[in-house]
């Protein structure tokens, strides 16, 4: 399938026939199929502009549906709409996976970055019909793709304060400064059949916390329970946490 075809599904998956094609044709593009050419003709800058445009739609669209919902259960249910890994599952559904034009440098390793990519194009999309369609035509498009997600048992379950540190710490981190923390795994240790991890967890570059465990994920629990504590949020204390940094001697 050539890129002209590609252009002509995607408007096909979108709805739309778009005027301007540069916008679409740039929306599918992997930036290693365009190295040496300007920045415009990935889809990184659509990318850009897709996610605010993305959490606008979302944001608005659970406020009118649930009037009963605090500000904390609402950030939670944006965050999981609007995840990687909800895109991800929704792009490919969509088919959109065949469709990214890629560089050759990319082909023998994109399935590995695929989960990446097809959130991305997918924000790229909403971008792309932004500028092209408008408002309306591009909330139509992500509230019908993302509409399977708008489920009872995901209200249900997101409507309880997370006692999850790493939910916990990230609802914070989102409401006080609109960034989600970073883990980076820092330490491996031990034998293979009993192995330690350490992980920090960074906001904004910072570290605020440290913990280790049984494994990645619960070493990162552990960071977070950790930022948590010198946050002054070890329990559950409601949601008038704020988010600080660690101190001097955690960098």
């Amino acid at each position: 399938m050539n890129t002209h075809e590609k252009v002509s599904e995607v408007e096909r998956i979108c709805g739309h026939h778009f005027t301007d094609k540069r916008l679409i044709t740039s929306a599918i593009t992997h930036p290693s199929a365009v190295e040496g050419k300007p920045v415009s003709a990935s889809y990184e800058r659509l990318e850009f502009l897709g996610d605010s445009i993305l959490g606008a739609i979302v944001a608005t669209e659970l406020f009118e549906r649930f009037p009963g919902l605090d500000e904390g259960a609402l950030t939670r249910l944006k965050i999981s709409l609007v995840s990687g890994e909800t895109l991800s599952e929704v792009s490919g559904d969509l088919g959109i996976a065949p469709l990214i034009v890629v560089g050759e440098s990319e082909k023998g390793t994109h399935a590995r970055g695929m989960h990446s990519a097809l959130e991305n194009v997918y924000e790229s999309i909403v971008g792309a019909l932004y500028l092209d369609a408008g408002y309306e035509d591009t909330r139509r498009f992500v509230l019908d793709t993302l509409s399977s997600h708008f489920t009872p048992e995901l209200v249900d379950r997101l409507s309880e304060r997370p006692i999850n540190p790493k939910s916990r710490l990230q609802e914070i981190t989102q409401r006080d400064l609109r960034l989600a923390p970073e883990y980076k795994l820092v330490g491996e240790e031990g034998p293979a059949h009993d192995p330690t991890f350490t992980s920090v967890v960074l906001v904004d570059g910072k570290r605020v916390g440290r913990g280790s465990g049984p494994s990645k994920k619960s070493s990162e629990n552990a960071a977070a329970a950790d930022a948590l504590e010198r946050m002054g949020q070890g329990g559950d204390k409601g949601a008038d946490a704020s988010v600080a940094p660690a101190d001097a001697d955690e960098h």
